[in-house]
């Protein structure tokens, strides 16, 4: 077997790849630009950390319950057309918020249906857009292709605030919102020309029948005759379930408990800070072996997130609030990253897109779960105490999994044995 080259950023140097990643983070960023004024504009309006969770909750369960359908239908269908799909959906919810803000009509039904669409937009595409990345790249670098396009996510975080800051200042909400959803054309347009099916480089027999029940049952089954799979699955619920990314629908009230003004400029660099550090991560993941990728490293730096984020509304200073969020970002980038590695490569390739759609229910469908645990639980017990409680039980998932894991020989590095395809 092959051993993955140490070239750093292996992947970019693919040119179908590196285009593909542009794009695709273009469309990411104009996401995260609508998350930051919508959000930044409903706590201005109902000043309720209720309706912050809500935002999460409605965003994230039609990842809960129909990942596992959309990795069937990548399995089946042009992953192109189901992507282009997804970005007209975003179209609409951007377009939508921006004529509600500009009509002064926004009522938090309307913000309920607008979170749902997005949330569909974002359930359809997230499976056709990682087997299109198998397409593009060779076996030996596919763990520095998904390492990349999971960071591309953070990165576009990293953006977002500070594109939709200058939007909210220039254009303000509503032109704004309208401004951002013509961002979203490009990877659309792209996506036309794109040779790329998300199966060319698999067997035909993977697009041939429709998605029945018992797939659900074939991809767990899949899941649990490899350990490091299910280790993996079982850490991203956790994470995601107890805090996920809700923390960011709750950043206007931490930016307030650290003396943010109205010009909204605190609560933009906190927001960016979780991402920043998480780009700052990879970029030391991919020019330095320093994280060799197997389960137990995913589980470490798992454990070190759920700490930083812990400590992070504990502490009143806002530098040390931007510092910990930035350490935090660099180890959910890592554990994020590994895991998606460790399932991808070794998942079969005969049901990759329903296992990564059983991934993604943990991963992201699992979020709506925060909204519960950090945003409606913090508007009984604040949401600094409800994210430190979040935390505490992320922490103490990580370290049963390290425990168990303690007792198990193999912790081979995956990128060590990507050319050991199960599928073939």
């Amino acid at each position: 077997m092959k051993a993955v080259p140490s070239r750093p950023f292996a992947a970019l140097h693919v040119p179908a790849y590196r285009t593909y990643f542009a794009f695709s983070l273009l469309s990411m960023v104009a996401d995260n630009i609508e998350h930051v004024i919508s959000y930044w504009v409903m706590f201005q309006a109902f000043h309720s950390p209720a309706l912050a969770g809500f935002a999460v909750i409605s965003h994230w369960v039609p990842f809960l319950l129909f990942s596992l359908h959309a990795g069937a239908l990548a399995d089946r269908y042009d992953c192109r057309k189901l992507i282009q799909l997804s970005q007209a959906l975003y179209i609409v919810a951007s377009a939508a918020w921006g004529a509600l803000f500009l009509t002064g009509t926004l009522e938090m039904w309307h913000a309920v249906a607008i979170l749902l669409i997005h949330g569909a937009a974002g359930v359809l595409a997230a499976p056709a857009q990682q087997l299109m990345v198998h397409d593009m790249v060779p076996l030996d670098r596919l763990p520095s292709a998904i390492r990349l396009f999971a960071s591309s996510r953070y990165l576009s975080i990293l953006l977002g605030p500070a594109i939709g800051g200058g939007l909210m200042l220039l254009l303000g909400p509503a032109w704004g919102l309208l401004t951002n959803a013509l961002i979203y054309i490009p990877f659309s347009v792209f996506l036309v020309r794109a040779p790329y099916t998300g199966h060319s480089a698999r067997e035909a027999s993977g697009r041939a029948r429709p998605f029945m029940a018992n797939d659900v049952w074939n991809a767990l089954a899949a899941a649990r005759s490899e350990p490091r799979i299910m280790t993996m699955i079982v850490l991203a619920g956790a994470s995601s379930f107890f805090v996920g990314n809700a923390f960011q629908a709750q950043m206007p009230e931490y930016a307030q408990y650290l003396g943010a003004d109205d010009t909204g400029a605190r609560y933009a660099v906190l927001l960016a800070a979780h991402a920043a550090g998480a780009v700052a991560g990879v970029i030391l993941l991919e020019t330095a072996a320093v994280l060799r990728p197997t389960p137990r490293t995913a589980l470490v730096c798992a454990a070190l997130w759920a700490v930083s984020m812990g400590l992070f509304p504990a502490v009143h200073s806002y530098p040390a609030a931007v510092a910990l969020l930035v350490v935090g970002g660099a180890f959910s980038i890592a554990f994020t990253s590994v895991a998606q590695t460790v399932v991808q490569v070794l998942a079969p390739a005969r049901v990759r897109g329903a296992m990564v759609g059983l991934f993604n229910t943990a991963m992201l469908g699992l979020r709506a779960g925060a909204g519960v645990s950090v945003g409606v639980l913090g508007a009984f017990i604040g949401v600094r105490a409800s994210l430190e409680l979040s935390s505490l039980m992320v922490l103490l998932v990580s370290i049963a999994l390290l425990v168990r894991e303690a007792g198990r020989r193999d912790d081979r590095a995956v990128a060590g044995v990507v050319d050991a395809d199960p599928g073939d």
